[in-house]
């Protein structure tokens, strides 16, 4: 991924305030931005709102978007297997972004200062296969957007929606596609100090962030001609913020484990430039009663114990790690369900389905990896 960010998601900004907010319909040329400085707070951010203290979170409400906010995220991932075993992880993850704080001084409906992008991937974990797409678009006209009453995010076809007290997922392209219900099975968990989640120094660079830990999941998912009824457990992370990171911040590993003692464990280790590990990493522990435990730096401890390098980009990461949480007794083993989970789009990433081994705790879950280099090659 670029270190620069005016030579990464600036010029992809540009490139889609172009596109979207002055109505042009040319291509947007492929290239690779950095997500970590996405979110870096080097940006004008006059006129957006910060998260700088604890707030009162409203729900259903808060499942939509914040419009007064400049970036937010829906992500939704999941393990889900059929009745013969045949296991798939699965994400959806939406990103709105503002190109400026107010809203276009016109009636037109093409104009709009929000974009949105995708992301959607199913790993087929059975045959070692990953497939992925990424879609960007502007908000207006319909063709992405979020709103909670009822609830509802979407870009074209590919959608989260509420409808009679349930939610359910939908995204299709060529070759793979999943239509799943969901049913929480726990109440929101809030992340960090009562939702407020600091992530470098400095007032404000934090986002509210909170998170569905245990979600059943049914329904479908198609690969080529083959369709399989599934079922398993997802997750949802929620955020917004306006600048959270600082520049001298390289990436981030996440992880969302979810055990079958019915535990949850959410945690992201901040790599500094250099290799250091930053203080502000964080994460929480969840009871079997959706009580949260919050975890500070020094609680835990993520040690890579094995690499994978992409032949497709030559970017090396993390291929299983240790974690160790003295405080709860808790040593782990976690390994991707396979090596090849990396999104190769605009944003170069990898984020895929793991498993999770221990002393007396199983399970599955989502690891996501960023600020790990620039793609040196493309195939």
């Amino acid at each position: 991924m670029k270190k620069n960010l005016l030579g990464g998601l600036a010029l992809l900004l540009v490139l889609l305030a172009s596109a979207f907010y002055w109505e042009s319909t040319q291509k947007i040329e492929t290239f690779h931005a950095s997500i970590s400085e996405a979110l870096s707070g080097s940006q004008d951010l006059e006129g957006f709102k910060k998260a700088e203290q604890p707030r009162t979170f409203d729900f259903p409400k808060d499942h939509g978007p914040h419009p007064q906010f400049q970036t937010e995220w829906w992500y939704y991932t999941g393990n889900l297997k059929d009745g013969q075993g045949r296991h798939f992880g699965y994400q959806l993850t939406f990103f709105r972004r503002a190109l400026r704080p107010e809203a276009p001084s016109t009636s037109s409906a093409w104009r709009t200062q929000q974009i949105y992008f995708a992301h959607f991937a199913i790993s087929d974990i059975s045959n070692k296969k990953f497939y992925s797409q990424e879609r960007f678009s502007r908000s207006g006209l319909d063709l992405s957007g979020a709103q909670d009453s009822p609830y509802r995010v979407w870009l074209e076809d590919w959608q989260v929606f509420s409808q009679e007290g349930k939610t359910f997922i939908v995204a299709r392209e060529k070759g793979f596609s999943l239509n799943l219900e969901l049913l929480p099975l726990k109440k929101p968990v809030l992340q960090g100090n009562r939702g407020l989640s600091q992530k470098s120094a400095g007032k404000g660079n934090a986002s509210y962030y909170y998170s569905l830990p245990r979600i059943q999941t049914v329904g479908k998912i198609q690969i080529g001609t083959e369709e399989f009824t599934v079922q398993g457990l997802s997750w949802l992370d929620r955020e917004w913020s306006t600048s959270v990171l600082n520049e001298q911040q390289e990436g981030w590993d996440w992880f969302a484990l979810q055990f079958e003692d019915g535990r949850e464990l959410m945690l992201y280790q901040l790599r500094l430039k250099g290799g250091k590990i930053d203080t502000y990493s964080a994460g929480m522990l969840i009871n079997q009663k959706g009580e949260g435990i919050a975890l500070k730096a020094e609680d835990f401890n993520i040690n890579p114990s094995r690499r994978w390098t992409s032949p497709q980009t030559g970017i090396t990461y993390p291929a299983a790690w240790q974690i160790k949480i003295p405080r709860f007794n808790l040593s782990l083993t976690v390994t991707p369900y396979q090596a090849d989970q990396e999104h190769r789009h605009n944003f170069v990433y990898w984020e895929g389905a793991v498993q999770v081994s221990g002393d007396g705790v199983s399970g599955s879950g989502y690891a996501e990896l960023t600020g790990y280099g620039s793609p040196q090659k493309m195939e």
